[in-house]
């Protein structure tokens, strides 16, 4: 508790941010408010404007402020190719380390029932009814290597099956550059299970 409780209520809602706790919430506020007011208002104002601008995208789900994002709107990319990813910071990782220049799809999550994160939450409607028009030839399945990624890689394989369209999944294990002696055990292990002939 401090003297003000605006103070208070600033460092309690930058607690919203991940990773932040009370003390880096703390730090935050006092930095804002005793070197850098005018960074604390543009910071508001543009954190305003996203909240309030900001939406998805009628096709892909990606984060966009305007019906079509200018990803799914633009002709050079392949139709044919669609990338399924759990998030907006994958979709990007995947474009800047990537030539890959087909259109993607933004689960934003990952089917967790526990959770209460069902298919429709991740708009697998949208993606079936995409699958179904006959445009996409093969469906790319990106989500993380986690339990409930290998769920959603299986339960997007299922559907993109069900349309006619071809599945393939994202190549995991050893990193180039890796020795194995500090590679965790359950990474090895799936690079080994998932070895494949070199070849000639």
């Amino acid at each position: 508790m401090s003297a003000s409780p605006l103070l208070d209520q600033l460092i309690e809602a930058l607690r919203c941010l991940p990773g932040v706790g009370q003390k880096s919430a703390q730090r935050m506020a006092y930095h804002l408010l005793e070197r850098d007011r005018e960074g604390g208002v543009r910071l508001a104002a543009r954190l305003a404007e996203a909240m309030e601008k900001i939406g998805h995208c009628e096709r892909c789900r990606d984060f966009s402020e305007v019906p079509v994002c200018p990803l799914c709107a633009s002709p050079a990319r392949e139709t044919q190719l669609l990338c399924v990813v759990e998030t907006p910071a994958d979709r990007l990782a995947i474009e800047l380390a990537t030539g890959y220049r087909g259109l993607y799809f933004v689960l934003q999550g990952r089917l967790s029932p526990l959770d209460g994160i069902g298919p429709r939450e991740l708009g697998l409607d949208l993606l079936a009814a995409r699958l179904a028009a006959g445009d996409v030839g093969e469906l790319i399945i990106a989500t993380n290597p986690t339990v409930e990624g290998e769920a959603t890689a299986h339960y997007l394989a299922q559907l993109a099956r069900q349309h006619g369209v071809r599945p393939s999944r994202l190549a995991h294990g050893l990193p180039l550059g890796g020795e194995l002696e500090y590679i965790d055990r359950g990474t090895l292990a799936h690079a080994f299970g998932s070895r494949s002939e070199i070849p000639s």
